[in-house]
Order: C-alpha cells, then sequence, then structure tokens
C-alpha cells in the first residue's frame, strides 16, 4: 500500500557511514517500490584545459571537451552561455518540466497530478470486464508514477535547491501529494480490485514477467500495510507508524553521549598533534567533545593507555535517553508487526522485498561470512600484539585491550607510509574532469555508452555549477539525462547522493491521448506543450528508439558531491584523494543501473529493485576504479599528463585496506546486532539492547569486545533507516567480489574493459532492473546453479565465499 514516503534520493549505505563518521545526520534511507513509505568552447593555453586526446581507438566521438566542461572554468563558461546572456529567453523549468518555472510551479504541478490520479483511482475501482481487470496493473503502476513524478522532484528541491522560495513550494507540494496517498491508505478498494486480477488466470495469463512481478509486489506492499484489517487496527497501524516515524527521527537526530566532554591534564594527551591539543587546552587541562574527530584522532595517538580508555569508555557510551528512545522505537516495530500478522518486524521487512526473505536466510550468510572472516582476524589481531611487543619493549603482549585496538592499527599504517617513501600527491592524477573522462570510456568499453556535454537552458538547473550530460547508446541513442551538481558550496550538504528525479518507463498510447486534452482541464498552471508526447512527460525527454516502437520517459539522475575547485579565477582543476575518485565510480554505479535498465514499468526501474540487491552495480564499480587497465585509460598528470604510476594506488590500497578483516567483523557484528533487535526480543518484557550487543560481541568478535557498562548501540542510526536490512551492504560486497573474479576475471588480462563481459553483466543483471527474480539474474550472470532458488542454502554459499581474500569455493 501507499504507506510511507518512496524517497527519490538515494543515499546508500556506505555513503551514510561515512556521513556518520561525520557525526551528521543520514539524508534518507534507500528507495523502496510502489509508493512505500509513497557554441564552441573558448580555447585556453593552461594544461588543463587543453589536455592531449588519450581516447581508446577507434572512438567515435571526442571526449576532451567532457574532460573540460568540468576541468576549466573558462570552457565552460563559454560553452554553457551565462544566464546573464538569456535573460530574454523563456524559463523551460527545473529538469525540463514545463510546470517548474516558479515557485507556483511546484503547487500547480501538484493539484494537475493529484487530478490525474484521482481519475485513474476511480478508473481502477469501477473495473468490471475482462479487459479492464487487464489494465489495473499497468493503471497502478502509472498511479505510483504520477505522484512520485511530484514527490521526488519536490524531495531534491527542498534539500538541494538554494532559493528558499522554491524550498519551500516543493515542500508544500510534496505534502500536498503525501496527504493525498494518505487518504488513498484508508481505502481498501484498490487492493481488493487488485486482488481479483491476481485470482482471475485469464488476466494473469495476459500478463508478462514484468507486469506479474509488478502486481505481487502491490498486493504485498497492500498485505504489509494493514489494509485488510478492521478499522480500529488499521488506526492502530497508522497511529503506530507515526510514532515510529517520530522516534526514529528523534533518535538520529538527538543522538548524545553519556558524557560530552573528557577532561585530561594536557600532559596526558602526548602523542597526539601538540598543535590540534593545544586548541583543546586552557591552564593545562585539555577538554575533548566526545563525538568529535579529535578524540577519535586522540584514541589512535595518545601515548598513554589510561587515557586511551577514558576516551574509548566515553566514545562507546550513548546517553540513557538515546537508549530509551532507542528501545522505545523497537518494541513499536515488534507491535506493528503482530499487528500485520508477522512474527517480528524483521521478518515483515524481509519478507517480499529482499533477496535474503526470512531472518533465517540472513543468519545463515552472516554465521558463513563471520566463519570464513574468524582466521583472517585473528591473524590481524596477532599483528596488533606483535606491534605492542614492539612497542613496549618486551618479548611479548598478551593481551589486546579494547583501547589498544585504533592505536596499534594506526601505528602499523604509518610504518607502511613511511616505509612507501612517496610524496602523497595522487590527486594531481584525478581532476574531476579527467575522471568523469574516465568513466565515459569505460561505460564505452563494457556497454557501449559514453557521455555527452550538453549546454542547459534557462531555468533548467538548480545553479550554475551544474553540469549536464546526456548518456548516448551506440545501439539505442539519447538514453538517459544525468545532472552533475559536484563542486563545494558552504550552503549544500557534504553527503554523497544520487537522486532519481524522474524513472524510466513506457507511456502507453492512451496517456498520450489523455495528454493532448490537458488544455481543456479546469486546472490553472497548464504550461503550453508543442506535442501530446512532450506534454505526456511533463516536458521532459522521452525516447521513441525502442524494439516496439513505444515512447518511454528517459531516466533523468542528479548526482550531488562537494569537491573542491580550488583557485576558480587561475582555471586550477578540482583534484580528488583516492577515496573520492572511489565515492564517484560508486554514484556511477547506482545511475548506471537506472540508465541500463530495460524495463517498461515505473515499480521495477534501475534501483527500484531488491534492497540487499541495489548495491550490488555500486559496489562492483568500486572494483573497476582501483584496476590499473581502467586507471590506465584516463588518470594522467592534470598539468603534465604524466601517466598515472600505479604503483603509487596500491600503496594508498594497501595501508587503507591493512585491517580490512577486522572492519569487516564489525560490520558483521552490527548486522547481527540489527537482526536482533528486529526479531521478537523486544516484545518481552526483559529486554536490555546493551546485553544484546555485548552478547553478540562476544559469541562472534575475534576483537576485545567493548567494555562492561558502555553501551555504542545508541550511535547505531541505521537502525532507523535500514531496520533489519543492514546485512545488505556487505552481502553486495561479496556478491560484488564475486561477480568481479567470475564475470571481469578479476581484471587479468583486460577482463575489466572487454565488451562480451560488459554485455553479459548488462543482459544478465543490469537491464532486468527489479522485473525479475534477482537470484535468477545472478545465478546467469555467474552460471552457478547453486543459487538458482534463492533459499537459506544459496545465502550460505554467499557467505562462504568471503571478500578479498583470493578463495572462493
Amino acid at each position: 500500500m501507499i504507506k510511507t514516503v518512496r524517497s527519490g534520493l538515494w543515499t546508500c549505505s556506505r555513503c551514510l557511514r561515512q556521513s556518520a563518521l561525520r557525526q551528521a545526520r543520514p539524508s534518507a534511507r534507500p528507495p523502496s517500490r510502489w509508493l512505500s513509505a509513497v557554441a564552441n568552447p573558448a580555447t585556453v593555453s593552461d594544461a588543463a584545459s587543453a589536455p592531449v586526446n588519450h581516447a581508446p581507438p577507434g572512438a567515435r566521438h571526442d571526449d576532451v571537451l567532457l574532460r573540460q566542461i568540468f576541468d576549466s572554468p573558462p570552457t565552460f563558461k563559454h560553452f554553457a552561455r551565462p544566464w546573464a546572456q538569456l535573460t530574454g529567453s523563456p524559463n523551460v523549468g527545473l529538469f525540463r518540466n514545463k510546470y517548474l518555472t516558479s515557485p507556483q510551479g511546484f503547487l500547480s504541478f501538484a493539484e494537475l497530478t493529484i487530478h490525474k490520479a484521482q481519475r485513474l483511482v476511480e478508473k481502477v475501482l469501477a473495473a468490471s470486464t475482462l479487459d479492464e481487470y487487464k489494465a489495473i496493473v499497468g493503471d497502478l503502476d502509472r498511479l505510483s508514477d504520477l505522484l512520485c513524478r511530484v514527490l521526488d522532484v519536490s524531495d531534491f528541491v527542498r534539500v538541494t535547491h538554494p532559493d528558499q522560495k522554491i524550498q519551500a513550494a516543493a515542500s508544500q507540494a510534496w505534502a500536498y501529494v503525501y496527504q493525498y496517498m494518505n487518504q488513498l491508505n484508508t481505502e481498501t478498494g484498490l487492493s481488493d480490485q487488485l486482488g481479483k486480477a491476481l485470482d482471475n488466470a485469464e488476466v494473469m495469463a495476459s500478463w508478462n514477467e514484468e507486469q506479474q512481478t509488478v502486481a505481487r509486489l502491490l498486493q504485498q506492499d497492500f498485505l504489509k500495510s494493514a489494509v485488510h484489517l478492521p478499522k480500529q487496527s488499521r488506526d492502530r497501524f497508522v497511529d503506530l507508524s507515526q510514532k515510529i516515524s517520530e522516534l526514529g527521527s528523534s533518535f538520529v537526530e538527538d543522538m548524545q553521549p553519556e558524557q560530552p566532554y573528557i577532561d585530561f591534564p594536557s600532559s596526558k594527551l602526548r602523542g597526539m598533534d601538540p598543535q590540534l591539543a593545544q586548541r583543546f587546552t586552557r591552564r593545562g587541562t585539555s577538554r575533548l567533545p566526545t563525538l568529535s574527530a579529535e578524540a577519535s584522532m586522540a584514541l589512535r595517538s595518545v601515548y598513554d593507555d589510561d587515557t586511551r580508555k577514558s576516551i574509548l569508555h566515553a566514545t562507546r557510551t550513548a546517553s540513557s535517553r538515546s537508549i530509551k528512545v532507542l528501545e522505545g522505537m523497537l518494541r513499536l516495530r515488534a507491535e506493528l508487526a503482530d499487528l500485520s500478522g508477522f512474527e517480528s518486524y524483521g521478518r515483515m521487512a524481509l519478507h517480499d522485498k529482499m533477496m535474503a526473505k526470512s531472518p533465517e536466510a540472513v543468519h545463515e550468510f552472516l554465521l558463513a561470512l563471520s566463519k570464513h572472516n574468524a582466521p583472517l582476524v585473528q591473524a590481524e589481531v596477532a599483528d596488533l600484539l606483535k606491534e605492542k611487543s614492539k612497542r613496549l619493549g618486551s618479548s611479548a603482549a598478551d593481551e589486546l585491550l579494547p583501547w589498544d585496538k585504533d592505536y596499534y592499527m594506526q601505528s602499523i599504517r604509518a610504518g607502511m607510509r613511511s616505509r612507501a617513501r612517496r610524496d602523497d600527491f595522487l590527486s594531481s592524477y584525478f581532476s574531476l574532469g579527467t575522471v568523469m573522462q574516465g568513466l565515459s570510456r569505460l561505460f564505452t568499453r563494457l556497454y557501449g555508452i559514453r557521455f555527452e556535454p550538453r549546454d542547459t537552458l534557462p531555468g533548467e538547473t538548480w545553479h550554475s555549477d551544474v553540469r549536464r550530460l546526456d548518456v548516448i547508446s551506440d545501439t539505442d541513442g539519447h538514453v538517459a539525462v544525468l545532472y552533475c551538481d559536484l563542486f563545494y558550496r558552504p550552503d549544500k550538504s557534504p553527503n554523497p547522493a544520487h537522486f532519481t528525479v524522474r524513472c524510466s518507463r513506457e507511456i502507453s498510447a492512451e496517456e498520450i491521448e489523455e495528454a493532448s486534452t490537458l488544455g481543456a482541464l479546469d486546472v490553472e498552471g497548464v504550461p503550453k506543450f508543442e506535442s501530446a508526447i512532450e506534454a505526456a512527460n511533463d516536458g521532459m525527454h522521452v525516447s521513441k528508439k525502442s524494439a516496439n516502437g513505444a515512447v518511454k520517459q528517459l531516466p533523468t539522475i542528479a548526482l550531488i558531491c562537494d569537491f573542491h575547485q580550488e583557485h576558480k579565477s587561475k582555471s586550477e582543476p578540482a583534484l580528488l584523494d583516492y577515496y573520492q575518485v572511489e565515492t564517484l565510480f560508486h554514484e556511477m554505479g547506482h545511475a548506471i543501473h537506472s540508465v541500463l535498465a530495460r524495463t517498461s514499468m515505473q515499480n521495477v526501474s534501475g534501483t527500484r529493485c531488491a534492497t540487499d540487491f541495489a548495491e550490488l552495480p555500486s559496489t562492483l564499480m568500486e572494483h573497476f576504479s582501483a584496476d590499473p587497465s581502467v586507471l590506465a585509460l584516463f588518470a594522467r598528470h592534470y598539468a603534465t599528463d604524466e601517466p598515472l604510476p600505479y604503483e603509487m594506488v596500491a600503496e594508498k590500497l594497501a595501508v587503507s585496506q591493512r585491517f580490512e578483516a577486522s572492519d569487516r567483523e564489525n560490520q558483521i557484528i552490527l548486522a547481527m546486532l540489527d537482526q536482533a533487535y528486529h526479531s521478537t526480543a523486544p516484545a518481552g518484557l526483559h529486554f536490555d539492547s546493551t546485553k544484546v550487543y555485548h552478547d553478540l560481541q562476544r559469541q562472534y568478535g575475534q576483537l576485545p569486545p567493548d567494555p562492561a557498562l558502555t553501551r555504542w548501540q545508541g550511535f547505531f542510526g541505521h537502525l532507523f533507516g535500514y531496520g533489519s536490512t543492514y546485512y545488505s551492504y556487505l552481502f553486495d560486497q561479496v556478491l560484488s567480489e564475486r561477480v568481479w573474479r567470475v564475470v571481469f576475471a578479476g581484471g587479468q588480462q583486460g577482463g575489466a574493459l572487454s565488451r562480451e563481459n560488459g554485455e553479459r553483466l548488462k543482459e544478465n543483471l543490469l537491464k532486468w532492473g527489479g522485473s525479475r527474480d534477482p537470484w535468477r539474474c545472478l545465478s546467469d550472470a555467474l552460471q552457478d546453479e547453486r543459487l538458482a532458488n534463492g533459499d537459506e542454502k544459496a545465502m550460505k554459499v554467499v557467505g562462504s565465499w568471503g571478500i578479498k581474500d583470493g578463495v572462493h569455493d
């Protein structure tokens, strides 16, 4: 059913973990299906703006401009044509949506959308003939698309647009459509009609695989929304959902440590950067904010054991209030699940939209992964004990204490950096334009698609920094629009994000005919369209190049990052560190999933797939970002054009991955904790979230567990947004490692640049979006029949593969 707002913003678990490290609020949860949770460039002389063209031999286009529009402000200025020169040109609307030319346009867009939606609702409720029931799945999918057209763009605007008036208008439009969705939630008619269609064998036989998938998904959403229950129970369901939302938001926004500050004599901070320590010292006393980067740095660098112990206790102990709010939220979720007829919230959440399908399957995966990972952690612990012995000057250290771990890890990593004896100027080889050029070249090799810069018209973007790229296929022409807002601004969120502003979807002939009559509607604010097809997609781009001649709305995507561009007036490019390169590859993996999916229905378009499958394309892209053959396509010094010495990347990776098994153990235990918290346990009278956490650490951890009386779970904000699905990122890490090794031969012998391998992934996995069972997609891509059933045994097989150890069954 239409139970909670589906956000158009895709901020994946990887990105959210990074924001958590910044002590920031996660900006969104992963999108669910349905309405769930509902001019030629100027010639300039500097090397950055006039690079040598190293495009692959035989390339059909010149991608030098692609690099220039990101690296050379003068080039972009001439290419984009300053807005000041276009004051007399008409405003085409944000994203070329002709309704969105002014703040009032958002409300007009919302009003017309609800008008269209209500006509669809009435049509579905009135269905009685066989043909009318056959049309129901398409009508419901279109209903979803109509409301998401407003919600997705409004969600984007209200958190991204710099104009407060437009933000306010977008928020009003969002609330207006959301209220309408809540009204639909009180009606049982849509669910009843869909149920009749699913029960009719002739109707089912008329639907293709994608339509049947969407119909079943919508049915599951209805069942999980309690719409089938008596009114009193439905009212309780709505009340519980609201309270959970409020408690969850409070949990994430108001996380506090029990001890806000940690005080020491200044002499106790020896080992920490003296200048940094001095900033927090007054009259011989140093005071560190508990939840601060400086406290984390002190834990890694301070010599004194007792000081590190105090810091660890403070940073691992959430306030009593945070724990109370968390446990209250978990109890309400347990009640909500019981009301909906499920044994636990975890079983309800995993029931229909996850590859795992059940808590038992998740347990099998995590248990197998933990067993595979344990010997690797033990080896890392032995290395830490050896380093401790060396630092203490004793023959052997017999115990690793909780406050030792970060300190000795940092010591070993520091030694690796000093042995490299190389200045870290890796970013000089990764100008933003160079990386974007490289992504285009990679996608050309793998999938036959490329990025082509396109100038924007007045009103089309939300800021003059935004670059528009059209995604062009060698065979299908224009297949997507990508808006890149990648440069730092003071008022901009620092968290990388992927927005689906509009999904790919087939527009029916009936919709086009209906759009031709828009001008006759008694609704204000309907703009003038040049054709019925343009009106059917609100003025945004469509594609007519398909095998059956169907018209499709093009996926429209926005990528948001915050890369610094120094000295704009001097035409210096933004230089990315390696982590930022990896992040950009990761986010582009989400985008490419939306670009390559060839579905006809909005509910299963691109990243609208199983939540524990959605991270696979993006996590896979991290492997490409580290592959020498891929980096050789583009990574060159921005000023000298010298090719990247890959050894620099190898050294960087060796340091960052030095203790990845230990990091993984922590993620496994957190995923287990998420499962335990969303089991039947919170419904018990004596549920103690702290005891559950400490027990899991002792049972499955090789590293020293948290000290008694600490309660870190009060800082685990993803328990709200990823309730019972936190295992997903680990799961997709394993899957992406397997796909990288099997499909792309681990990058060996040109495997990372093979068109044959790219087509294998696209045809078997990417193009299906969420329209096909992901286990079937994975089984076909890997040619591994053990996965075909997608049962607990398949989950156990995946867990046994492990990550990055070179040994696979």
